[in-house]
This record gives structure tokens, C-alpha cells and sequence, in this order.
């Protein structure tokens, strides 16, 4: 899940399936449409995925938001990859439209790996570790003429402000169940250390359903359509929302952050666990159970 990708509900036709995507691939790239298809679930909210063959995935994003990012990781993620110590997904092709589907999609090269459970990360320091050092390498990046942060992303990597009122209204839709005064001095308090440095990449979606694991060990990151240049923080989120307290001092301990970045990320999983758990952001049933559980993590680590 993107981390807000709950904001727009998705919406597409035609059905996004096997048949489509063959018709897709007889009309583009007929030498691969003899090779068997397979949905891939659960299928995601921005995208939906199926495996072409043993080697390639198909991915079709599911609503005109999306597909402003299928043409970015086309661009970047091999001049990422080139940078990172774990796989990343490798673009093969760019598919059009066609056959009623309205946007561009793309195929990639498959990679190896599981979605890492949430209690795999949530308990494993070295995980938490290795997902650390990835992202430090992704910041290290030289960030020159990169994305900035807009409408493809959602903002991610720009500044907190532009949901300080959604924020607050989700502050005082709950506070009748939450420490109200705990999130408002959370918030503040990551408002008040704005990024100031040069801008660095980000993933923006550092999610569980997005790290892949083999044998317990981080084995590639996936799904950069929410990553741009600008203030990293928003991939610290995770730290809160996916980690216990020791975990994510493990995770902490091989970031070069200073304190003002941790406090804004502490602040992007505040929004996120606030405006799913407020309802102001449509989210499945399991989403709305993690925030709300995340939610409780924040306000008592305050």
C-alpha cells in the first residue's frame, strides 16, 4: 500500500484480470502472450499484479493517479538499482493503452522473495537492520535532478503541512477515545522541526506487503511508484506503525537522521493511523485494524 494510496478509492475499467491482460500483451508484445498468467494476491490497491511466465510481472495501475508513475520507475529504478544493496524491481517493457484499459502499464523482471509478515519485522532487529541500511543507501543516492515530490507521490517527501488540517480533524473526530493531547503534541512537535537539509530519494511506500524476505532475511524492495527526492522522514513511518519500541531502535541505529527527521517521521504515522482510523481515508478492513493498533503504539511511545 502506498502511504496514502487510501486516498482515492480505486477505480477502473475496464475488469483488471488475466483476460485483459493478455489482450494487452497479443496486441503489444504478442512473442510473450503465449506464456501463462497468474493473478497475484492479494493484488494491491494502486496496481494490480500478475506474473507473466516464471520470469516477468505485469502491473496495471488502477486509477489515473497511479499511472503517473509508471513512466518515473521506467526512468529511475535502473539508476537506483545500480546504487542499492538489495534487488529492486527492473523494468522490461512499457506497455500503452489498449483494449479499453485507459493508462500505460508496465512488465517487469520477477523477483524472488515473500511479502515479509508483519510480526517478522516487528520482532527481527536484523530486519529491521538490513531494511535500515537499505534506505540509507537510497538517501546517499545523489538526488540531482530526481523527482520532486507531486501529485504521482502523493506529496510524500515534502512538507507534513499540507495535512496539518486534515490531521487536526481527525484529531477531533477521535478524541473521545485517544489521548487527543498526546497526537497534538506529536504533531506539533514534528511541524516545528521542518527538513532543512538537501533533498535525498525516498521509497515513499515502505510497507510490509513491499519488502520481500527469503529464509528470514531481507531479499528486495518493491514498488517505487511513490519515491521522489525531498525529505526522507516519510519512509521512517514504518518505524512505528510496523516495529516495537526495540526494533525500531535498531532500525534507528544505521540511519544517519538527525532528531528533527524522526520526529516528522513519528508524524507520518500519526496522520496515517489517525485519518484510516478516523475514517477520512477509505482502507480494508485489515489496514483499518493496523492503524488503529498503530495508533495506540505512537501516542503511548509519547
Amino acid at each position: 500500500m502506498c502511504f496514502v494510496r487510501k486516498m482515492e478509492p480505486a477505480r477502473a475499467s475496464p475488469k483488471l484480470d488475466v483476460n485483459l491482460v493478455r489482450r494487452l500483451l497479443g496486441s503489444q508484445f504478442s512473442h510473450w502472450a503465449g506464456l501463462p498468467i497468474r493473478s497475484i494476491l492479494p493484488g494491491g490497491w494502486a496496481n494490480r499484479t500478475f506474473r507473466l511466465g516464471e520470469d516477468m510481472v505485469v502491473r496495471l495501475p488502477s486509477a489515473a493517479a497511479y499511472a503517473l508513475q509508471i513512466e518515473k520507475e521506467h526512468q529511475w529504478l535502473p539508476i537506483l538499482r545500480a546504487h542499492l544493496p538489495l534487488p529492486i524491481p527492473t523494468p522490461i517493457a512499457l506497455g500503452q493503452p489498449g483494449h479499453g484499459y485507459p493508462w500505460p502499464w508496465s512488465i517487469y523482471g520477477w523477483l524472488q522473495g515473500k511479502a515479509v509478515r508483519a510480526e517478522q519485522l516487528s520482532e527481527s532487529h536484523e530486519l529491521a537492520r538490513a531494511l535500515g541500511l537499505f534506505l540509507g543507501a537510497l538517501q546517499r543516492v545523489d538526488a540531482l535532478g530526481g523527482p520532486p515530490p507531486g501529485p504521482d507521490n502523493f506529496r510524500l517527501g515534502g512538507s507534513l503541512r499540507i495535512y496539518d488540517a486534515q490531521t487536526r480533524q481527525a484529531i477531533s473526530l477521535l478524541k473521545a477515545g485517544i489521548d487527543a493531547k498526546a497526537a497534538v503534541r506529536i504533531w506539533d512537535e514534528a511541524l516545528a522541526a521542518p527538513h532543512q537539509g538537501p533533498p535525498m530519494w525516498l521509497h515513499g511506500d515502505v510497507s510490509v506487503g513491499n519488502l520481500l524476505v527469503e529464509s528470514g532475511v531481507l531479499a528486495g524492495v518493491i514498488d517505487f511508484g511513490c519515491s521522489a527526492t525531498g525529505d526522507p522522514a516519510c519512509d521512517l513511518a514504518i518505524g512505528w506503525s510496523s516495529m516495537e519500541r526495540r526494533t525500531r531502535h535498531a532500525f534507528r541505529s544505521v540511519l544517519e537522521l538527525d532528531e528533527g527527521a524522526w520526529a516528522r517521521g513519528r508524524g507520518w504515522a500519526l496522520w496515517k493511523a489517525l485519518v484510516v482510523s478516523a475514517g477520512i481515508a477509505p482502507a480494508h478492513r485489515a489496514t483499518e485494524k493496523q492503524s488503529h493498533a498503530a495508533l495506540g503504539k505512537i501516542l503511548s511511545d509519547a
